[in-house]
C-alpha cells in the first residue's frame, strides 16, 4: 500500500567501535530478487546461495561482511538484525544492523 511502511525496507549497520552508521535501502536485482544498497556507494547486500545475506565483492569473488549469530540457513528473505562482521584489507569492524523507518 502507498505509504505504508515495510518493515524490511530500510537498515542500518551501526559500527560499534564508533557509532559510525551506514543506512541501506532494499532494490530488486535484474533477476527479481531483493537485495539492499547503501546510499551513499555502490555496496550491496545481496543473498547468496550456501553463504544466506553478506556484504559480497564480486570483483574479488569474496564476502566481505556476514552476519555474526544467524546461520544461512536460519536467515529469512531479509538479512538478520544482530552483530554482523565485515572486513576490509587487515581491518575488521562489528555492526549491529537494526531495521529503520
Amino acid at each position: 500500500m502507498v505509504g505504508q511502511f515495510s518493515r524490511w525496507e530500510r537498515f542500518e549497520l551501526r559500527r560499534q567501535s564508533d557509532d559510525l552508521v551506514y543506512t541501506f535501502v532494499r532494490e530488486r536485482l535484474d533477476d527479481g530478487s531483493a537485495a539492499y544498497r547503501r546510499q551513499d556507494q555502490d555496496l550491496w547486500i545481496v543473498h547468496r546461495p550456501g553463504w544466506g545475506w553478506v556484504a559480497w565483492d564480486d570483483a574479488s569473488n569474496t564476502c566481505m561482511g556476514r552476519p555474526w549469530n544467524t546461520l544461512p540457513d536460519q536467515q529469512a528473505d531479509h538479512p538478520p538484525e544482530g552483530d554482523w562482521v565485515s572486513r576490509k584489507g587487515p581491518k575488521s569492524y562489528v555492526y549491529s544492523l537494526v531495521y529503520v523507518e
